[in-house]
């Protein structure tokens, strides 16, 4: 059964204090390279207005951040309360100066005018979109003409040996760990959350019928994630 947004919300409420130490580690810090690779295929540039959606704890809106620069501005929009303080926190922590506002939102439903952002990214949101046309159809939206949206997420590899390496490092590494911090059914969830989410190809499809013009999804990671580049005509 597909959980609704309440219970989504709630996953990520529970798991916003171990978030980022856990990301790092079941990655290896490969998540950074991931990340950096996104906000590059965002074409954000310095002084643009941008948005990245799902936010969490806040690693693409700060790359982001440090690329317009100090005369550019960035939105982090999460529907998390704990991931949006754990953001927040870790710039006072790091007594960072980024041009960053943080702001509770729904991705369905996207708080800011037709045409504001000259780029946009999301890591890991969209998969765990209750509407992924919906979504997609106000990414769109809040773009500018000519803007692009990066968004990284989980992949299912075309390779049978990556698919089986896939599912046993999410049954064998992933939630065991999540398990010695007390979140097994909140990490396990992340299989079935894959199982339903589209196929590259159908992510194409689904970004072209909302609107966006040339898009592109870009397999990484041997194919267990992939980066949908979605540009606005």
């Amino acid at each position: 059964m597909t959980p609704t947004s309440e219970q989504i919300r709630a996953i990520f409420d529970r798991i916003a204090p171990v978030y980022d130490p856990l990301n790092h580690w079941l990655s290896l810090g490969q998540h950074r390279v991931w990340k950096q690779m996104t906000v590059k295929w965002s074409g954000a540039k310095p002084g643009d207005t941008c948005l990245d959606v799902c936010c969490g704890s806040g690693d693409l809106a700060q790359l982001l951040a440090e690329r317009v620069g100090s005369t550019g501005h960035v939105v982090g929009l999460d529907f998390s309360t704990a991931q949006l303080e754990v953001a927040r926190q870790r710039v006072r922590d790091r007594y960072l100066d980024l041009p960053i506002t943080w702001q509770e939102g729904d991705a369905l439903n996207l708080p800011f005018p037709d045409n504001t952002f000259d780029a946009l990214t999301m890591g890991y949101g969209l998969r765990n979109l209750t509407d992924i046309s919906q979504g997609l159809r106000e990414l769109w939206r809040v773009l500018k003409p000519g803007a692009k949206a990066a968004i990284l997420d989980f992949n299912h590899p075309h390779n049978p040996q990556m698919r089986a390496f896939q599912q046993w490092y999410l049954d064998h590494l992933v939630v065991p760990v999540a398990n010695r911090f007390g979140l097994t059914d909140e990490y396990a969830y992340i299989a079935p959350s894959l199982e339903r989410f589209p196929t590259g190809d159908q992510q194409v499809n689904l970004a072209l019928e909302v609107g966006f013009s040339a898009t592109t999804h870009y397999p990484i990671a041997g194919g267990t994630m992939g980066v949908l580049v979605a540009s606005k005509s």
